[in-house]
């Protein structure tokens, strides 16, 4: 039944100079505002020097975690925080993270987002090397590779990281805690977001800047693609990884279009700016004459007040959400399936009857959510219905993190735009293109990972990985 693109997590760190500190409270709210990045489990792993490790998983939305759990269990000043959504490895416990395991005489927790293409051979690499696995997510593929390079090959932390880094193929964005030392990772290719903030005596670092506008904390800069960040002394230490001679940027274009809340700011881009950006150039590429411009709630919104104020056409409401429901149903029929979008979404038909609407989305996957939701569309009785997506046609599966159907399963690989419009049964239908895109992000092209819209991967693949399953239902 998904049709709705995923990432895979939301992160957290945050390393405080006083020891009696105790940080797990602002890793908690931190996660609240990246929820939207992962609704499958969440968990976080704390530092006490007296103590040592603590740490607690989940599985569900954090609220859901942490309900009968005291967070106040979890003592220490520096601390990570992980919310997830599986794109590889399956939804169970044993996959929750921040995985933790053994590591110099103590311990280590790592939390991730991103997808190493590579994982399969580097497992399989170290299972006979005697490496035994707990899970079946790349993450613990990540820790084990840095055990070995620590332990085994007698290299210090940041050496050890920089060891494992030439051997990853693919996307993270990494929070490691290491025997009460923090440690933030980014791709060489900037694939993820990553970024630095300060909260009087605090560090932290999140996936978005809307953690660090929750707990009050100032946003200082986005780590670096290829940049481990520690602390020490209370000053922020950076370790740039070695990119090469010819340094490749790929930074997801989805953050901008889909999945960061439009209150972020990444690499420098606003997000909601970016948003309004891309409904003006829908209005530039599909001037149309309508009644009304309605979003399909959330993320399409400021799109719509973009198109809006472009063609001056009144912005309207026509679709109200529920925001009590949740993600994880299981929906076994066709009839509970078609009740799962009744359920989420409901027409305002005093709103739409008899009117020509644009109604405006970010994005086609498989498209049985959007005729499902064209269906309720259709039942308040506009008289007109013009469709236009906030993303070009998505024609090839993302390796990278993004929870994607394969390729045969991608409405726009295997339809025309016309065929799709039929199919959808809808006045027109109409894609932002891929310059619009980009101009609307502000970005250069080739600073943009757009493989899923033009095939062109930042990143050599395996030669099977389209037999491989990234999508879990």
């Amino acid at each position: 039944m998904q049709d709705e693109l995923q990432d895979k997590c939301g992160v957290v760190g945050i390393h405080s100079e006083n020891e009696s500190k105790d940080v797990s409270s602002f890793i908690y709210y931190c996660l609240f505002a990246l929820q939207h990045r992962g609704q499958e489990s969440a968990g976080i792993a704390t530092y006490n020097l007296d103590k040592g490790l603590n740490y607690y998983c989940g599985m569900g939305l954090i609220s859901d975690v942490f309900k009968d759990y005291e967070i106040n269990h979890l003592s220490g000043n520096v601390g990570i925080g992980h919310v997830r959504y599986s794109t590889t490895g399956q939804s169970k416990l044993e996959n929750s993270q921040p995985f933790v395991t053994d590591f110099d005489n103590g311990f280590i927790a790592m939390a991730h987002n991103g997808d190493i293409v590579n994982s399969r051979e580097l497992r399989d690499e170290l299972i006979e090397e005697g490496y035994s696995f707990k899970s079946n997510t790349d993450s613990e593929v990540i820790c084990y590779l840095l055990k070995r390079e620590h332990h085994d090959n007698q290299k210090d932390i940041l050496e050890s990281i920089e060891a494992v880094c030439k051997q990853l193929v693919g996307s993270y964005a990494l929070t490691i805690l290491i025997n009460g030392e923090l440690y933030a990772v980014r791709d060489p290719m900037g694939m993820k977001p990553l970024a630095v903030a300060k909260r009087k005596d605090d560090f932290v670092v999140a996936s978005e800047t809307v953690a660090f506008d929750v707990i009050n904390a100032k946003y200082i800069r986005d780590i670096e693609p290829g940049e481990v960040v520690y602390f020490e002394n209370n000053e922020i230490n950076s370790y740039m990884l070695d990119r090469g001679d010819d340094p490749y940027l790929a930074h997801c274009m989805f953050e901008y279009v889909y999945f960061a809340r439009p209150d972020s700011t990444i690499d420098g881009v606003n997000v909601y700016q970016t948003r309004l950006n891309i409904g003006e150039q829908l209005h530039k590429l599909y001037p149309i004459d309508a009644d009304v411009v309605i979003p399909v709630p959330d993320s399409s919104i400021p799109a719509a007040i973009g198109y809006s104020r472009a063609s001056g056409i009144p912005y309207g409401e026509g679709l109200i959400k529920n925001r009590y429901v949740g993600r994880t149903f299981i929906m076994p029929t066709q009839e509970e399936r078609e009740l799962a979008v009744r359920l989420k979404l409901n027409p305002i038909k005093e709103a739409i009857k008899g009117k020509r609407i644009i109604l405006i989305d970010d994005s086609i996957v498989r498209g049985t959510t959007s005729q499902q939701l064209l269906e309720l569309v259709k039942e308040a009785e506009p008289k007109e219905i013009h469709f236009l997506v906030g993303c070009p046609p998505v024609i090839s599966p993302c390796f990278y993190g993004v929870a994607m159907a394969t390729k045969k399963e991608l409405i726009a690989a295997n339809y025309s735009v016309e065929e799709i419009r039929e199919q959808l049964d809808v006045d027109s239908l109409g894609y932002i293109t891929l310059e619009a895109l980009v101009d609307a992000i502000g970005m250069p092209e080739e600073d943009l990972c757009l493989g899923c819209i033009n095939e062109k991967y930042p990143t050599e693949l395996p030669e099977d990985i389209e037999a491989e399953t990234y999508y879990k239902p």
